[in-house]
Order: C-alpha cells, then sequence, then structure tokens
C-alpha cells in the first residue's frame, strides 16, 4: 500500500498516538512564522503576532461551539488535563477549602495524565472514588449517581477511550450531576478528556454539559505541543504553570502562534471531512474484525463496537505475548500498538482492558481470564490514509505471526 506520509512500503495503523501533521497546518505555521513578534507586546510586530493568536483561538471556539474567552491554550492533552484537575484543586485551596474534606470521582479507565492527577489529589488529602465500567468498557450514569455526594467538586470522564474506543454518555451524566447539584445546592464540575472523540463527533461542547474539556492538536491531524482547555463560565481554577498573565493567568509563558495556527487548520480540515470519513472508517473497521477473527480462533474484540469510535479495534489473543507481536507486526512493515502510546514498556497489561473483566469464548465456552485479556492485547487505530487493501494485508500477517508463535 502507498503511504504518502509514512514510506511506500508500511502499512500504519497507529493513528490514536500520532497521526501525520496535514499539510493545510503546516502551511498554516509557515505562514504564521512570518510573525515573530511576541503577542504579549504593544508595537506592531505583537500587535499582529496577537491579531494571528486570537484568530486562531476564534477559529478553535467556533468549531466547538464556545466564546474564544473560554478556549485556553496549553502544550497538550496532558497540560491540559493537568490544569483543569490540579487548576481547581488549587483553586480550592486559595480559597480556603481542606482538601480532605472534598470528594473527586474519576472512571478507572482514563489516560495516565488524568489518573496522576487523581493521585496527586489523594495525596494532598482529597478523597477520590474510582468507578469502574460494564463488560463493553462504558460508564453507567447511573454509576455515577450513586458515587455523588454533598462535598464532590469534580466528576472525570474521558469522551472517548484512548485504548478501546468507547464513547460515553457524558449528556446523560451532566443531567445526573445537574440533579445532585439542586438537590444538595452545590457546584460539581465535569471534566472531559475529549481526546480524538472530536475527530468523529461534531457536537458541541456545552451541548455535552461539559464544564472542562481537554483537547490536543496532535490526535487532530496537528502539530505536537500544542493542545487547549475549554473553560465554562461556571468553572473557576487557578493557573498551575505560574509567570506572566497570557491566557487569562491560567497558563504562563509566550503563546506559539505557528502551532496554534496549524491547530486551528488541522481542525477545520478534519471538521470538513468527519462525517464521510467516521463512515468510511467504521466500514473498514467492522470488516476488519470480521477478518481477524475468521483467521485467528478466539480472538475477542475489546469493547462493543457499536459504542466505540471509527477508527478504533482492540482485541485480545489468548497465549500471545502483545508485544513480540507488535514486534513481529513492524518488521513485517505493519506498525500498531499494545495500549497508550503513554504506558507502551511501563507495565504488562492495559488498565483499561483489565477493568471490562473476564470472558467468555461464545464458540469454544473457553474463558479468557481478565488478567490474560489485559496483557494479550493489540490496538489497531485507522486514519485518513488507511486504505481497505491494507486492512487485509494486516490481518493476513498477523495471523501467519500468530499461528506460527508458540503457546
Amino acid at each position: 500500500m502507498a503511504n504518502m506520509f509514512f514510506g511506500s512500503k508500511r502499512i500504519y495503523l497507529d493513528y490514536a498516538s500520532a497521526p501525520p501533521v496535514l499539510p493545510v497546518a503546516e502551511q498554516a505555521m509557515r505562514e504564521a512564522h512570518a510573525h515573530y513578534g511576541n503577542p504579549g507586546a504593544i508595537h506592531r510586530e505583537g500587535v499582529e503576532a496577537k491579531r494571528v493568536l486570537e484568530d486562531a483561538r476564534a477559529r478553535v471556539a467556533s468549531l466547538l461551539g464556545v466564546k474564544p474567552r473560554e478556549v485556553v491554550f496549553t502544550s497538550g492533552l496532558t497540560e491540559s488535563n493537568n490544569i483543569a484537575i490540579l487548576g481547581l484543586a488549587r483553586r480550592l485551596a486559595c480559597r480556603g477549602n481542606a482538601m480532605k474534606s472534598t470528594h473527586w470521582i474519576v472512571s478507572s479507565i482514563e489516560h495516565s495524565s488524568v489518573l496522576e492527577c487523581f493521585g496527586e489529589i489523594e495525596r494532598l488529602g482529597g478523597i477520590v472514588t474510582h468507578i469502574d465500567p460494564d463488560s463493553r468498557g462504558i460508564i453507567s450514569p447511573e454509576v455515577v449517581e450513586r458515587a455523588l455526594r454533598p462535598e464532590t467538586m469534580l466528576v472525570s470522564i474521558g469522551w472517548g477511550n484512548n485504548e478501546i474506543g468507547t464513547l460515553q454518555p457524558l449528556r446523560e451524566i451532566s443531567q445526573l450531576i445537574s440533579a445532585h447539584e439542586k438537590a444538595h445546592t452545590s457546584t460539581i464540575l465535569l471534566h472531559s478528556d475529549a481526546g480524538q472523540a472530536l475527530l468523529y463527533s461534531a457536537t458541541l461542547m456545552h451541548s455535552l454539559g461539559v464544564d472542562l474539556l481537554s483537547i490536543g492538536s496532535n490526535k487532530l491531524y496537528g502539530p505536537h505541543g500544542i493542545g487547549a482547555l475549554c473553560i465554562s463560565k461556571r468553572a473557576e481554577i487557578s493557573g498551575v504553570i505560574l509567570g506572566g498573565k497570557q491566557e487569562r493567568g491560567i497558563r504562563a509563558g509566550t503563546e506559539n502562534i505557528a502551532l496554534a495556527s496549524g491547530f486551528a487548520a488541522a481542525f477545520e480540515k478534519i471538521a470538513l471531512e468527519r462525517e464521510s470519513e467516521s463512515k468510511r472508517l467504521g466500514a473498514f473497521r467492522d470488516t476488519f474484525a470480521r477478518d481477524i477473527q475468521s483467521r485467528i480462533e478466539g480472538v475477542y474484540i475489546n469493547g462493543d463496537l457499536r459504542f466505540t469510535m471509527p477508527h478504533m479495534l482492540n482485541i485480545s489473543i489468548p497465549e500471545i505475548n502483545s508485544e513480540y507481536v507488535t514486534l513481529a507486526l513492524d518488521s513485517k512493515g505493519v506498525s500498531v500498538s499494545t495500549k497508550s502510546a503513554c504506558r507502551e514498556g511501563e507495565e504488562s497489561q492495559s488498565h483499561v482492558v483489565y477493568q471490562l473483566g473476564d470472558v467468555k469464548n461464545a464458540a469454544s465456552s473457553v474463558v479468557l481470564t481478565k488478567e490474560e485479556r489485559a496483557r494479550n492485547t493489540l490496538r489497531f487505530s485507522l486514519g485518513r490514509d488507511t486504505r481497505a487493501e491494507a486492512l487485509r494485508k494486516t490481518a493476513e500477517i498477523l495471523a501467519d505471526i500468530v499461528h506460527r508463535t508458540p503457546r
């Protein structure tokens, strides 16, 4: 398969980790580089740089259905998540709230940049409740409702899971939180790591009922090193990166107008193609899943494909070493991952798939334990350059590797 981004002989199926930067984004960055002034300066060059920065902000805000002031540029998803969660903790501390009197809720299948923040909340004395998904990877609104307390400050649930692709029912969760707020005269913020959900979901931020939304440009075919945190007027957070008063004083540091311009350009491009790409990749993904299952006995799909982002397929294959298979695929010219790139090499199993529990193969009645299921995962993520023939070839190569591997 010819691949204009990764060479003519390789098949790239790790778009969830890092898709290529779109040409339109690269062009926008080149044009923005001509504006070398500091956007905080009041001279002509600074004013012009500020204009370019605010144009990018307004374009991103428009795509999300929010006001430009609600968009704070960051260095990416990890920083956006840190500012949202720890920024609220810092705001509460500045107001004199003792952390030991606060309660926080997070799903157990979040990205490490979210889970580590809640680990810090616990170290600071806050009470954190981790809620688990059902066997499909879905966080039930009822589970969230049961976890809520009068002293709950924040609920954090990712919109689209970065390993199995499950889309969460944020609207329903938000409605239950609102009802709880009214009953207890409290304010509970809802944070969501949007990750890659915005690739194929056109829902506007406020219609989801989300107060804090984390976005990463690099997940949207834009440049690395920039993202955004969208902050509703209900949410009051303090800065975590201190220094100047850039980005409403929430994120200090001179803004990178070239990256902001590339981010906006890429976001606009993928938004135009969102509906057609969603249908194309969803059909490819489903055919690919059936092809793998027909070639390899005992393959189990992690998550329900009816409720996942169309470009994601996560599978478990009994009695294999997923890292060995990933490297074997790489040697054959196919790039995939075992889990989130941020977790590669850190641990032997996927914490997300582990939470889905044991499964029984319908045909053979063989039980795949959650430990084995989580150890033997492969994540395939499709993208703009993916073609049907490449997926057929990948299924063929994967089957050959698995059948040749001693068990």
